[in-house]
């Protein structure tokens, strides 16, 4: 087929141009395919028409066309909603393993869009006339033949270092001119997050960038304006003539603009040009912390922990632990679904039961940073809930459950305390964006009224909690008497890092390797780790190695010193009762008296650690 002859049967006025959806998607792309000489579906495994998915409360959909590895494809009829037709296949993208391109199609137009992991997604268009030209038939046809050629070449790391480069640069400037810095860091923290709820479509029509890019107004008149924006989206309502959306969450609560000049104003925009929904979370904090934070300035351009060194934690305490008990969820649901006749009979409705529980168990999860500094680790721990219960959703799916509309997992789910101001205010608009931009990636539209849930949980203290001597138990290290692990109420948490394990070292993944491979629980998991990357260390002859300095905030301190012999202590005599008290919770106690005061600069003091009263099996790891 030819460039004019498929124009002039699919264009406006042609034989083609009136049918309907279902009618002209497949049509449509075999002629494509005819006029590219690239293959039809159907001649290779893995590239067919209608390949199934869901999307959430709905019935089994599809995408028109799917190629592993290469593109998933959707067709609509002329003048239909390709962004929403983009959110449907965003729907799909796990039931069919992740695709590089996204493509959807009106007929008249078509559009490219990139999904490459690290990579913000860019968008080519392709209208039907343009298909006269041979370079734009070639880039279609790549879609087929090359689509790792649509790879970004800039980064989502890229975009963050240099969007944090451009705030640190204005953070400077309005501190210079006397501006407190606390006052120049949140009204930062609140431009920061109004640029990136623009490039997601939470601030109507481009509405920050118009308003900073006025070439009419005075700095000082945009500086009366943005605190106007503020207010409307503190509170919801009108700002002019566009309708801003109730925000909420706390970080609009105080409004207070510092006097711009044109040279602000300046930085400011090239600040908001960049591509703000790119944003990487995961180090996203820690950037923009070295920025804000007049103290760590100088830090700005020096290595930070990557996502990958994270997840190593992350993988084994939390996402493992849980799809193994999926799995046993998933085989119970499995064997009642094998039973059932039809929907809503008693053998349907058990299993519903089990995958609404177990939904429920991700929601009451909880994950303690005791030292969360500006969010990353909760934001990646937030993350791999999230990932879970998609997960979760697309498997029940696949049984024949139906999708539950709202999701299980949000902001609630993490736990932090963090010491310094900047980073905890850091940490909250971390783990806002981060749940936003899950939520876009994957097709889930955002929360409204509010858009944004309070964060209170995520507190600018000290974690160092006061301690009383209580029941302890033989096995011994050394170690703050701090770690918080009720600080939240009676509820056990998962604590995220709370050791600062240093994994580059040798003794350290040996004892992480061994105490993976042993532990039961997820507490079990971080007292094996530490326990034995102590002794390691010890038979070594450096008794502090393995583990970070200490800070006020909660993370552990060990001093250099031998260690010394412990006796264990005696049992405590209990009262008769009729019947067996529950276990005691996991406790960190002082096995004897200690003046800590009388050593300056340490904090350090004998506790112990009972495995086994949390999940953990008997005996010393």
């Amino acid at each position: 087929m030819t460039p004019q002859a498929f124009i002039a049967k699919w264009g406006p006025g042609g034989p083609a141009y009136d049918l309907n959806e279902e009618q002209g998607a497949q049509s449509h792309f075999i002629d494509l395919c005819d006029l590219l000489g690239v293959p039809r579906p159907g001649s290779e495994p893995g590239y067919l028409f209608e390949q199934g998915g869901r999307l959430a409360g709905q019935a089994s959909g599809y995408a028109d066309v799917y190629k592993r590895g290469a593109f998933a494809w959707e067709n609509k009829a002329p003048g239909k909603n390709l962004d929403a037709a983009l959110r449907q296949l965003l729907g799909y993208t796990l039931a069919l393993d992740n695709p590089p391109l996204l493509v959807v199609c009106d007929r008249l137009n078509i559009r490219i869009h990139t999904q490459f992991n690290g990579h913000p997604s860019e968008r080519h268009d392709i209208a039907l006339a343009d298909l006269e030209q041979h370079d734009k038939r070639e880039l279609l046809k790549r879609v087929w033949t090359a689509p790792e050629s649509f790879r970004p070449r800039t980064t989502n790391r890229d975009i963050t270092e240099e969007a944090a480069r451009s705030f640190a640069t204005l953070a400077e400037r309005l501190r210079q001119r006397g501006n407190g810095p606390d006052a120049v860091a949140h009204f930062l923290t609140q431009c920061l997050f109004c640029c990136f709820a623009e490039d997601v479509g939470l601030l109507p029509g481009k509405l920050f960038d118009r308003l900073i890019n006025a070439k009419t107004m005075a700095p000082e008149r945009l500086g009366q304006n943005l605190g106007n924006l503020f207010g409307a989206m503190k509170d919801g309502g009108l700002f002019g003539v566009d309708d801003v959306p109730w925000f909420n969450g706390g970080l609009f609560q105080t409004i207070a603009v510092p006097v711009l000049d044109a040279m602000d104003v300046t930085e400011l925009r090239n600040a908001a040009a960049k591509n703000w929904s790119a944003i990487d979370v995961s180090i996203f904090g820690t950037l923009f912390e070295r920025g804000l934070d007049p103290g760590k300035r100088s830090q700005l351009g020096a290595h930070y922990t990557d996502p990958a060194t994270i997840e190593r934690i992350i993988d084994p305490v939390i996402r493992r632990p849980l799809l193994r008990e999926w799995a046993s969820v998933k085989d119970q649901m499995a064997a009642l679904l094998k039973k059932s006749k039809k929907a809503g009979d008693k053998a349907w409705r058990e299993a519903l039961a089990l995958h609404v529980g177990f939904l429920q168990r991700l929601a009451a999860y909880r994950v303690l940073d005791p030292a969360c500094g500006s969010g990353n680790f909760l934001y990646l721990a937030l993350k791999c809930l999230k990932d879970v219960e998609h997960l979760v959703n697309t498997e029940a799916e696949a049984l024949g459950l139906d999708r539950q509309v709202e999701l299980a997992t949000g902001p609630a789910n993490v736990l932090g305390i963090e010491l310094n101001e900047y980073a905890a205010e850091l940490a909250r608009v971390t783990v806002w964006i981060g749940e936003l931009q899950w939520r876009l990636d994957h097709g889930y539209p955002f929360k409204t009224n509010p858009v944004l849930e309070p964060l209170d949980h995520i507190e600018n203290r000290d974690a160092l909690l006061a301690w009383k001597p209580v029941r302890a138990e033989p096995l011994s290290v050394r170690a703050e008497p701090s770690d918080p692990l009720y600080p939240f109420g009676a509820e056990p948490c998962v604590p995220l890092y709370p050791f600062r394990l240093s994994l580059s070292k040798p003794c350290g993944r040996v004892a992480l390797k061994d105490a993976a491979a042993a532990a039961p629980s997820p507490f079990t998991y971080f007292m094996r780790c530490k326990v034995r990357i102590l002794n390691a260390a010890r038979r070594r002859g450096r008794p502090g190695f393995g583990l970070r300095p200490g800070r006020a905030s909660g993370s552990a301190a060990v001093r250099r010193e031998p260690p010394p012999v412990h006796t264990p202590p005696t049992p405590l005599p209990r009262a008769a009762s009729p019947s067996p008290p529950p276990p005691p919770a996991p406790v960190f106690a002082p096995s004897a008296p200690r003046d800590v005061s009388a050593v300056p600069g340490d904090r350090s003091a004998v506790v112990s650690w009972r495995e086994g009263s949390h999940g953990g099996g008997a005996g010393a790891p």
